[in-house]
């Protein structure tokens, strides 16, 4: 069965609490438990992370190059900024399927640039909670492709 990180970034564990009229009520332990149960119909482990710090980050990319066939990431404000995870993310060999539960190109002009998006395989956004489960039927297709 391949292992899949799915990886999350700054403010995620505020999800339910912080600006509910953006990211709506479902919490990050919520979208951790749909996450597994998706996984487990596809014939994925799936691996749940969040870090409010870019450098834990990078490490669980690095981690992810020895223990995961792909990844699933939800960069949050780190999306705009940080070129450490893009370049962590770019020295992984796997399909890497980025998501964002908000319609990220209906916001602030700031939010339309993404440094993980040069490297993702895909980019799912404005599909709230449902775009993780989007990501890991898309991730299991190209698992099953051969990358």
């Amino acid at each position: 069965m391949p292992t899949v990180h799915v990886l999350n970034g700054p403010n995620l564990n505020l999800l339910g609490q912080r600006q509910p009229e953006i990211y709506g009520t479902t919490t990050l332990a919520d979208i951790e438990a749909d996450c597994i149960a998706t996984g487990r119909d596809l014939g994925l482990e799936v691996r749940f992370f969040q870090s409010n710090h870019e450098g834990a980050l990078v490490e669980l990319i690095h981690t992810a190059r020895q223990e995961a066939a792909g990844i699933v990431i939800n960069p949050a404000a780190f999306t705009h900024t940080s070129v450490a995870i893009l370049d962590a993310l770019s020295a992984f060999d796997g399909p890497v399927i980025e998501v964002h539960l908000s319609n990220v190109h209906k916001r602030e002009s700031f939010r339309h640039r993404s440094f993980v998006s040069l490297r993702a395989d895909g980019v799912i956004a404005g599909c709230g909670p449902q775009g993780y489960d989007l990501a890991l039927r898309r991730l299991a297709l190209l698992l099953d492709a051969g990358g």
